[in-house]
């Protein structure tokens, strides 16, 4: 299973937040120190999101992050203010890996498959961020449909993967809730990153032996609750 530390971006800084809550930011220091301190205790791949961008300023951080796209040079999956096709193009020319698209996807599911064609499945992550059991959008303030169903339509659209984000538990370091999980990667035949309340080794076992494909590691690891030496041990 992949480790994915998350090296998320607001007004230039990497911070994290609790429960996507702009106000809750607490800063960690510049985003491309955070991305390489990272790699050099063995990590291989970084989960980047432009908060600006999720916030609706799409614009902000750009050269910061190519920067860190071009400069760190390992698998990179990028989410965060990604509202049009012509948007998830310009990112998908920095060279990053995937990018993962989220209101737009259900805004507008047929980008997926339009994408998907002309760049390839592999670099279309469609997100699933869920809050009881809805997939919740535009910075998780709106619920639309099942997220089953919504998963399910993703990869038949054409996305190669998707990312499932469990808002009820984002940011809090209290742990998975497996079940949901569960339903999602037994729904679908995509490979499924999972992030919300990974803190503990118990977490990383949890996720591998559902059949998690990666773990995205936020707050818990910026805290210390978990070290990234655990992490990457317990997912092998």
């Amino acid at each position: 299973m992949r480790i994915f530390p998350a090296v998320d971006i607001l007004g230039g800084r990497c911070v994290q937040l609790v429960q996507g809550k702009r106000e809750s930011a607490t800063a960690f220091g510049d985003p491309l120190a955070c991305a390489t301190r990272w790699l050099e205790l063995g990590a291989d791949a970084l989960h980047v999101v432009n908060l600006d961008g999720a916030f609706g300023s799409s614009g902000k951080n750009v050269e910061l992050i190519t920067d860190l796209i071009k400069t760190t040079g390992v698998e990179i999956e990028l989410g965060g203010g990604i509202r049009s096709a012509e948007d998830a193009a310009r990112w998908i020319k920095t060279g990053v890996t995937r990018i993962i698209i989220s209101t737009l996807a259900t805004k507008e599911p047929e980008s997926i498959r339009n994408l998907a064609k002309e760049y390839g499945s592999d670099r279309i992550m469609a997100g699933v961020d869920a809050k009881g059991g809805q997939i919740a959008v535009h910075g998780w303030q709106v619920t639309a449909g099942d997220y089953l169903d919504w998963a399910r339509r993703f990869e038949e659209l054409g996305a190669g993967s998707l990312l499932y984000t469990n808002v009820d538990v984002e940011g809090l370091q209290q742990g998975v809730q497996f079940k949901p999980v569960k339903r999602l990667i037994d729904h679908v035949h995509i490979p499924v990153v999972v992030a919300g309340g990974v803190s503990a080794r118990s977490d990383i076992a949890g996720l591998r032996n559902a059949g998690a494909f990666g773990a995205v590691l936020g707050s818990a690891l910026y805290s210390g609750k978990i070290t990234l030496k655990d992490a990457l041990e317990e997912s092998q």
